[in-house]
């Protein structure tokens, strides 16, 4: 008498999506909506805005959306598509991730099939994209830290900063950890991974073993190319200090100029807490938790209310449009996709 394969649980799709869209509107409510009724006492302030440091500020974002293009360029090597694909593949992903919860997994989706399309091997862009999500939120987590380590003694510890401190410590021991077992314990994860595929159903542990000797690969590659490693840790930081920068900047352009080290404080404990995917990219999160921590670092409230609103303008909803308009140009391309190496040309799928 054989076992009936056990079956697993999974929440219905129109469960997840009421319970998806309760949470993004109680956040709304209760976060946004009476941060947005603070504004209108405020917008007096907008006839003291400096042109030129709003235009300076808009100069960061887009820089730091060319940082982001590096680095996938960086994690693809050496199957990356041209700088134009995958600039338009990030902007369509931030749409995606803009308007859907669920973290980075709906924006990974729909930039590994596309990149796919473009050429680039699946083991390629699955690991890339794996990697520049973690590797992007690890390096976060060490800007975060080192702004603390340097704020903690001239400003005091704020409790709020332990659960962020505290989740960026296991992010990093889970990171290097899962590396470290990869690349050194190959071996044993492959026994423990294939020995774990037995026991499931439908799942081939050859198949499992395969997939595990690809991703080491790619691992090594990238850690064998220090010059790679050391420009994707570069676009990483890169992409977040200079976000952090236009927020700076538009604090700056509403007549407070904040300590660089609060400033980054404040901007990784809400970009950290943010990537708890309970609403699409930290809506309401971000907001509801760094104008209080501006204003604890000494920007007047109003002026911390009006210069987040104006840098989310910036960076959460102006991308969606634009990133919309992205995936336009590759759903309906006109011709045949060009291959990401050899230039070649490929059929576009139908539903791309």
């Amino acid at each position: 008498m054989t076992d009936s394969p056990k079956r697993r649980f999974s929440m219905p799709r129109e469960i997840r999506i009421i319970l998806s869209l309760g949470c993004l509107v109680f956040v709304f409510e209760y976060l946004v909506v009476p941060q947005f009724a603070s504004a209108r006492h405020s917008l007096h302030l907008l006839a003291l805005l400096n042109p030129f440091l709003v235009v300076l500020a808009v100069v960061f974002e887009i820089a730091a959306i060319y940082a982001y293009v590096e680095l996938t360029r960086a994690v693809l090597y050496p199957h990356a598509p041209n700088r134009f694909n995958i600039l338009r593949v990030n902007l369509a992903g931030l749409a995606i991730g803009h308007v859907v919860p669920g973290g980075a997994a709906p924006s990974g989706a729909l930039a590994y099939r596309i990149f796919s399309e473009l050429g680039v091997p699946k083991d390629t862009s699955a690991f890339g994209l794996a990697a520049q999500g973690a590797g992007s939120a690890v390096v976060l987590n060490i800007i975060f830290w080192l702004a603390l380590v340097v704020s903690v003694p001239l400003n005091g510890f704020n409790p709020g900063y332990g659960f962020a401190a505290l989740a960026g410590v296991f992010l990093l021991l889970a990171f290097f950890g899962t590396v470290m077992l990869i690349t050194r314990g190959q071996r044993h994860a492959d026994a423990w991974l294939r020995g774990a595929a037995r026991r499931l159903p439908a799942i081939n542990p050859d198949k499992v073993s395969e997939v595990l000797a690809k991703v080491a690969a790619r691992i090594n590659l990238l850690i064998s190319s220090r010059r790679t490693l050391w420009f994707a840790f570069v676009w990483a930081s890169l992409n977040w200090l200079l976000d952090a920068a236009c927020l700076w900047v538009f604090i700056w352009s509403f007549g407070t100029v904040v300590s660089p080290v609060d400033l980054l404080v404040a901007y990784g404990l809400a970009n950290v807490l943010a990537a708890i995917p309970v609403t699409p990219a930290g809506l309401g999160v971000v907001e509801g938790v760094l104008i209080p921590t501006l204003v604890g670092f000494g920007v007047p409230h109003s002026q911390a209310i009006l210069a987040v609103l104006a840098y989310r303008l910036v960076n959460f909803w102006i991308p969606i449009p634009i990133g919309g308009a992205a995936y336009a140009s590759l759903q309906f391309r006109r011709g045949p996709l060009k291959d990401a190496t050899t230039g070649n040309a490929t059929a576009a799928s139908p539903d791309a």
